[in-house]
């Protein structure tokens, strides 16, 4: 039974690649004339959330998501999620109205015709090279002015150990949303590491839930503060994903 399983589950990944590319060809010439000026990245965001639709409903899944607030249009936020999946990219862009900006790793840029409208389109960087962080905070800060939000996966990349439920959270997205006193959009993802995780071996479709959590406001905070904002936004998701699967 376990063979069979992880039969289905390495052709259920090589069925998600196929739909990825099938996507991004099928929406391509969009998504290249969208991303020729920033003033035309909402309209991009429009093409990104069909794309993303396309991918979790072609893998079959669905979505179900419980909101305890509607974030305000025409506002920025920094959103911020766990992360456990290739998939948490496109949950976060279907599960989001308000156009953002990715804050990722420089990785990806290497995917043929995906690498080249995410390096477009996100901010780059490599994790363990101290002037690439400090550039993607300036690229950040640059886009908030321009009156978008930023999303950035506070665990700083998958947590090696798959076992863990939440790894520790880095300091920027929370630097960020003080500096610019802009509220954090905090989401919980909790099936994406069962649909598709960074095991060859594991997977399928199924549910993918999300949790949209009220705003945590930034106005009065200080940089003194971002630890403990940063403490207070981990403890969200955690509970939420402490709570009972129902």
């Amino acid at each position: 039974m376990k063979l069979i399983q992880q039969i289905f589950s390495a052709f259920y990944r090589i069925w998600f690649y196929l739909i990825v590319a099938l996507a991004t060809i099928l929406l391509f010439p969009f998504l290249v004339i969208s991303i020729l000026k920033n003033s035309w990245y909402p309209f991009f965001f429009k093409v990104a959330r069909a794309w993303s639709a396309i991918i979790i409903y072609g893998i079959g899944c669905y979505t179900i998501i419980k909101r305890e607030v509607e974030y305000e249009r025409g506002k920025s936020y920094m959103f911020v999620a766990n992360h456990t999946s290739m998939t948490d990219i496109m949950l976060m862009f279907y599960a989001t109205k308000n156009p953002f900006v990715f804050v990722g790793k420089k990785e990806l840029a290497k995917i043929p015709l995906f690498g080249y409208i995410y390096k477009r389109t996100c901010i780059l960087v490599d994790r363990g090279n101290t002037k690439s962080r400090v550039e993607a905070f300036r690229r950040a800060e640059i886009r908030l002015n321009e009156g978008l939000s930023v999303c950035i996966f506070p665990e700083g990349g998958v947590p090696e150990d798959l076992s863990l439920l939440l790894d520790e959270f880095k300091d920027g997205a929370f630097r960020l949303a003080i500096e610019h006193k802009i509220p954090l959009a905090p989401m919980t993802f909790h099936d994406n590491k069962k649909r598709f995780p960074y095991s060859f071996f594991k997977g399928g479709p199924g549910r993918m839930r999300v949790k949209v959590h009220k705003i945590i406001p930034t106005a009065t905070l200080t940089l003194e503060n971002r630890k403990e904002l940063k403490s207070k936004t981990r403890q969200v998701i955690l509970s939420e994903l402490l709570k009972p699967t129902v």
